[in-house]
This record gives C-alpha cells, structure tokens and sequence, in this order.
C-alpha cells in the first residue's frame, strides 16, 4: 500500500510516472465517497491508494453506479424507510481522482443499487432499487437541482413472509437484459424477481410482464444474464450464430444459486425456465450463518461472494465455479475475499483483476485473477477506507465500482 499523501509532492509524482493507474470508488455508510487510485509498477507490483474523499450521498451511501461517457457517479443513500425519503446524488469523477458534486434529488428511501439505461434520441434513465424503502424509481438523467422521480413503484404484502426479513417487499438490486429492453428487479421480502418491459420512447417501465416466482423463503438477492453464441450450419447459411440466454440468481436467505433458460416472447415480455438449483459451496452447505451476496461472471466463469463463512479465518470467501455449454454450473474452488462480509465484487474490463468490497473489515482488497483459466490468486493490494463496521449492521464499507 502507498499513501501518496505522507510523501512529497516531487517524490509522489517521480513515483507515480513509474506507474499506470486505474481508478475505483467506493462509499462508506459514515457517509463518504471515495476515490482510489491502483497503481501498476514496473515491477509488476501494485500499490492502492486515497487519491480523495468526499462527504456527500446522504447520511448512508450504499452503492455507487458509473456512467463512463460523462465519467458521472450516481450514488444511492440507503436512508430512509418506505415513510421517509433518501436520495441520489450525481457526482463527477475527474481523470485525477477528484469527485465534486453535482447535485442531489429526493427519493425513496433506503436505495442499494441502480442502473443507467437508454431511451430513444439519445436519452438516458437511472432506475434504483430501494431496500426498506419496498420501492423502484426511476429518473431521467442528467439529474438537475429540479429532478423529480420519472416513476415510482411502491410495493406491500398481504401477509409477511417466511423469514423474519421478509416482513415486506425489499427490492436489491436492479439490471439489464442484453437487449437493454427489460429491468429485472430481486426482491428479497416478496420472494420474486420483478420484471419490468421498458419504454424507449417515454424511459418509463412497464409492468405488464409476469414476474419470475421463487419458493417461500427464498430471498432472491442479486442476479445477472449471460448470453452466449455457437455457429449452427444451415443449407442457406454456413456460420450464423444461435443466441442462448441465461439467467443466474442468488438468494440470500436460502443460500441457493437457480440458473434459468431465458427466451423473448410473442408478447414482448421473458419467458423463464429453471434448469438447476443448489447451494454453491463445497458439499452444498453453507456454515451457519453465512449468505450468498453478489454474483459477478468473466469469462466463462462466475464468482459468488460468501459473507460471514469465515472460510479463511477471520476472512470470508469467494466461490468460483464453472459453466457447463448447457448453462449449469459446478463449483470449482473457494479462495479468500482478504476481508470480512464481502458486499460487492467486481473485475475489470480486462478479466485480470478483482476488487473485493469487505463491509465489515471496511477494507478493499486487490485480487489477481487468470483470464484464461479464471483462477483467482493472491491478494496484490488492500486499503482499508473509514471504520471497520460491525457484523450484520449498515456499517462499513458499503460498495466499490471500477471506473472503466
């Protein structure tokens, strides 16, 4: 770890032109926006750093999304419940690591994740997923001081649901398909995956689609598409390509990783069809008291992050695992998440490193990754950012994104 800040100005830049630099952020629920620099030196070595810090996002800053073509952060505050407003701030990113606000909007409470997507002529839209707040929105971009929900979707239950952290809807997390046509929705309280058809010619969300259902006491957490091609051989044709599409889940309160076969339908909705269910841990147990929380795929292989398993004591684990052509997929190998309740994880464009988001440690952790073989290795970098959070609380470091 270098810290360029206990330096001189002369020896930190005499350093740094020895080394090519990536750019990170990350948040901490004490309500900070960070940015980091990972530097890459001759030697093949690595050194992360603070490169700023910026008290913004509300009191709770959960999870920050990266609009690279205006190199815009939108950050969601987790404050707030499905009575008392959050909000989402837009922040930009600058080439050297500064982060300035642009301006913050009301919305629901209790945001923990977002993602940008497009409209006709050029237009964009922000839809976050509200936690306590049982809520979507949406909202065009780029947000202003005047910015007001595009939409809002509250959610309630008839009846609380099998877990005791099912006592209402609670939307986790939001993504595409890659078409850029539908919004799938987890909601870990409703035991369902919500699917919404979008609009592009008003950005609004449409939710005529049936949702994808999940056994009582499932959780569904985070989830993500993998579409694949092969060349089929037609009289007419000699090397079209046939387009598979998949959908993996995770589910926080079973622990169960589902993988489904996805298709368009004549009514322009998804169709689903489950094709594996299992737990993604050696012998298909997890310890006591552990949960499955983000899923990231590179390559031909996706990685789950394990909170609070203590597989490399005190640290947590993250799984590997390997996919089959027909879309299932095996578990291959457990490693190190070099921190406590990995949160968020995520690889770089290139495939050849991970950063791993510990909550509790409060630290982000650098992790060397095979692009052929997709084997996770050592830990390269680590830098811990604000007070470590305790286990099971909204404390800590709360997200960590790659500015690429």
């Amino acid at each position: 770890m270098h810290l360029c800040f206990t330096y001189s100005l002369l020896a930190c830049l005499s350093w740094l032109s020895l080394a090519t630099a990536a750019n990170l952020y990350a948040t901490h629920y004490t309500g900070t926006v960070s940015s980091l620099s990972l530097e890459r030196n001759n030697n093949d070595t690595y050194s992360l750093y603070l490169a700023s810090s910026l008290k913004t996002c509300g009191s709770m800053p959960s999870w920050l999304t990266f609009d690279s073509a205006s190199r815009t952060l939108y950050c969601s505050d987790e404050t707030g419940d499905a009575s008392v407003n959050g909000s989402v701030t837009s922040l930009a990113a600058g080439q050297n690591g500064t982060l300035t606000e642009i301006t913050t909007a009301t919305a629901p409470g209790g945001g923990v994740d977002s993602v940008i997507y497009n409209g006709d002529n050029g237009t964009k839209y922000l839809a976050i997923a509200h936690y306590t707040g049982s809520a979507v929105s949406t909202f065009r971009l780029p947000l202003d001081s005047d910015s007001q929900t595009h939409q809002a979707f509250h959610y309630n239950l008839s009846e609380p649901g099998a877990n005791p952290q099912q006592d209402s809807p609670h939307p986790h997390q939001v993504f595409l398909d890659p078409s850029g046509s539908f919004i799938l929705a987890p909601d870990l309280g409703a035991d369902l995956v919500r699917v919404y058809a979008i609009d592009r010619s008003t950005g609004q969300l449409d939710t005529h689609c049936p949702d994808l259902t999940f056994p009582a006491g499932s959780g569904p957490r985070h989830g993500l598409f993998w579409e694949t091609s092969h060349p089929i051989l037609t009289s007419q044709l000699k090397t079209p390509q046939q387009d598979d599409l998949f959908l993996y889940t995770v589910s926080e309160l079973d622990g169960h990783l589902k993988a489904f076969t996805v298709s368009y339908t004549s009514d322009a909705c998804l169709h689903f069809e489950e094709i594996q269910s299992f737990v993604p841990y050696p012998d298909e147990q997890l310890p006591q008291g552990a949960t499955l929380a983000e899923i990231r795929q590179a390559g031909g292989y996706l990685y789950v992050s394990i909170r609070t398993d203590h597989g490399f004591p005190p640290n947590d684990s993250i799984v590997t695992l390997d996919r089959s052509s027909d879309g299932t997929v095996t578990f291959r190998d457990l490693t190190s998440s070099y921190g406590t309740v990995p949160r968020t994880l995520v690889i770089n464009r290139a495939g050849d490193l991970v950063v791993i988001g510990n909550q509790a440690s409060s630290n982000v952790a650098v992790v060397k990754r095979d692009p052929e073989s997709g084997e996770l290795g050592e830990e390269v970098a680590s830098l811990q950012i604000g007070e470590p959070g305790k286990v099971g609380t909204a404390q800590g470091l709360s997200s960590v994104v790659w500015a690429e």
